[in-house]
């Protein structure tokens, strides 16, 4: 797994580069839906690769 990649789209091509929360729950709701966005996004470019292909 590499997770260097991950971060380095999230940090650099997102432009996400702090933590703008305070306290354990409030970060960890923060990166949670920063990752579920992540995610999405690649499950959306995958869908459109494969209409292409069709």
């Amino acid at each position: 797994m590499q997770a260097e990649g991950t971060f380095g789209i999230i940090k650099y091509d997102r432009r996400y580069k702090r933590i703008v929360r305070r306290g354990l729950d409030s970060v960890r709701v923060e990166i949670f839906l920063v990752s579920i966005g992540h995610n999405l996004y690649k499950i959306y470019n995958k869908q459109m690769r494969l209409r292409e292909v069709a």
